[in-house]
Formats: structure tokens, C-alpha cells, sequence
């Protein structure tokens, strides 16, 4: 089976079917994963770049791991030490990257639209590994995935996004993704960072009270406060923040059942989520570092060339 689609641009453009079928791919890839020879030659003599204009550590990792496991030839881009300080545009730099016959680029971008621009201009399959403060498709897979895992389905879960909504590619996917899996989403955090009108244009619950929406919730995925964004103050500081929205330890001990605890990294202890949650036994965070690199795997695997190969090879 193939994707409808030919990059993976957003998790906006995915089917249900497209969905399903990464995620039951990736659980595939996930038991060759557990196994003492973890490599496959599903992608050997595909050449795949890693176009990084800003900087990463888990997503860049894992999908270097990802293409390795496939046994693909890689390539790694970053934009600090290329052409790109000299003045080097996008499209040029991709397609001087091409004439090297590359098939496939993964590609991060601070300006949100990058990789859709590239889809227009190029011929190779375009996987985005996050772009400005649009989306964030394969991390909204691999929580999907892990959220899956740990409670057996999506469909009628209750899963509340806490935190920085505004500037948040991960929210966006997110919400995305469980809504067309049939899981109800509720966004929670200071009205400052939630968008004015995202319950009318996403459907989604708001909620500015984080206990009342860490009673309601199965899963909660706390999200970073990403300053490195924001070009206004909104919020007092960082300590009254972790006051009013830090997930503690004292918090989730007076709720009324046990909750998931979900993080996409990088963490900021003390902000918005407190060590001993975050190292705790209801916290999955570890897990979809994981399971981040089995998802991948499934959605270069299916987008490649070569996706109608068994996986075993």
C-alpha cells in the first residue's frame, strides 16, 4: 500500500487511511527495531538529504537513525555551515543538492511554508521535519503512535495540549491528526498564547484552568514555552508561568485518576513541567523519543520509491 500523497507535508493533507496506515507501518518497523540485527534494506541506493536551517537534536537524530536502519545513503545540510551564509537561496541550494541525484529530502525551516515552496519547485519527495510555527507532521505521529500504544486506541480519548498554543507546530499537527482519528482535543494555557478564535477554527475545547483540564483529560501533552518566538512579552515570567501552569507532582496528585504525561522535548524543568513529573512512571516522554524513530522510518519507507518492497527486503 502507498500514501495518497506524494510528500509529507502536514498531517492537514493526510487521509485517515494515510494515517492508519504510517502508524501500523511503524509498528512493523518498531519489532525489526527490538530485534539484535536492527537493520533492513527496504531504502538501499535511495539518497536522502537532511535539510536543517534551524537547529534540532531528537528530530534530526532520529531521522538520521531512521534512514540508517533502512540502510539508505544519507546526506546532512546545515545551514550554518553552507553557502547559505553566503547569500544562497532555498531553491538554489535544494536544487544544487539535487543535481547530485538525491530522491528524497527531509527538511527543517524557521519560515513556515518552506517545504510546501520546495514540493512546487523540485521532483524529489519532500518529508518536513518542522516548518516556522506551522506543522510538525512526523511528531504528531509518533505521539499518536505512542499515545496509541499505552491506551490501545485514539478514537474517544481525551487529550489536552497545555502550554505555548500559539507558536506550537506540534499543537497545530496535533490537533490535526486526533481530530481526524476520532479523539476529542482540548487546548489549555494562558489566553495570551492560545489563539483568539481557535475553538471555532479547529473545534477544539479551551480551557484557561489548568487543573479543570487535567481532570478532564486521558492525556496530557505538555508543550515548551517557545520564546525564541514570541516578539512581544506574554506573560509576567517564567516563574508565575510554572505558578499558574506548570504541571507538578502536588497537581496530579489531587486529580481523580492517574493521567498520561506526554512532552515533546527539548524539556524546560520548572517551567512548564516539573522534574518528578516528567521522570515519573505516568510519563510516556521516553517512549516517543522511541517510538519517533520507528515513525519515521514508516513514513520514509512509504513515501519512498520503493515502499511497494516488503520491509523485510
Amino acid at each position: 500500500m502507498q500514501l495518497s500523497t506524494k510528500h509529507l507535508l502536514g498531517i492537514k493533507d493526510l487521509t485517515q487511511e494515510d494515517i492508519s496506515l504510517i502508524l501500523s507501518t511503524a509498528a512493523q518497523f518498531k519489532e525489526v527495531l527490538q530485534r539484535p540485527i536492527k537493520k533492513v534494506p527496504s531504502l538501499r541506493d535511495i539518497t536522502i538529504v537532511n535539510l536543517f536551517y534551524e537547529s534540532s537534536t531528537r528530530t534530526r537524530i532520529s531521522f538520521e537513525l531512521a534512514e540508517k536502519r533502512l540502510s539508505a545513503d544519507t546526506i546532512n545540510f546545515t545551514a550554518s555551515g553552507s553557502s547559505v551564509s553566503k547569500g544562497e537561496t532555498l531553491l538554489d541550494t535544494v536544487n544544487n543538492i539535487l543535481s547530485m541525484k538525491v530522491d528524497m529530502v527531509v527538511m527543517r525551516h524557521s519560515a513556515s511554508g518552506a517545504p510546501h515552496f520546495l514540493a512546487k519547485h523540485i521532483p524529489a519527495a519532500i518529508v518536513n521535519a518542522g516548518d516556522g510555527i506551522n506543522e510538525h507532521p512526523t511528531q504528531a505521529l509518533l505521539d499518536a503512535f505512542s499515545i496509541k500504544e499505552k491506551l490501545g486506541t485514539l478514537e474517544g480519548k481525551k487529550i489536552v495540549l497545555v502550554g505555548d498554543i500559539m507558536h506550537s507546530r506540534v499543537a497545530l499537527s496535533n490537533i490535526y491528526l486526533l481530530k481526524k482519528m476520532g479523539a476529542e482535543v482540548m487546548v489549555a494555557g494562558p489566553p495570551t498564547l492560545i489563539p483568539k478564535y481557535i475553538s471555532e477554527a479547529l473545534n477544539v475545547k479551551v480551557e484557561y484552568n489548568l487543573k479543570k483540564a487535567l481532570v478532564w483529560c486521558d492525556v496530557a501533552n505538555v508543550l515548551r514555552i517557545q520564546l525564541e518566538r514570541q516578539n512581544q512579552v506574554l506573560f509576567s515570567s517564567l516563574r508565575e508561568y510554572n505558578l499558574a501552569y506548570g504541571v507538578s507532582r502536588k497537581l496530579l496528585d489531587e486529580l481523580p485518576k492517574e493521567i498520561v504525561i506526554m512532552h515533546p522535548g527539548p524539556i524546560n524543568r520548572g517551567v512548564e513541567i516539573d522534574s518528578d513529573v516528567a521522570d515519573s512512571k505516568q510519563s510516556i516522554i521516553l517512549q516517543q523519543v522511541e517510538n519517533g524513530v520507528a515513525v519515521r522510518m514508516a513514513a520514509l519507507y512509504l513515501l519512498s520509491p520503493k515502499s511497494n518492497t516488503l520491509i523485510n527486503g
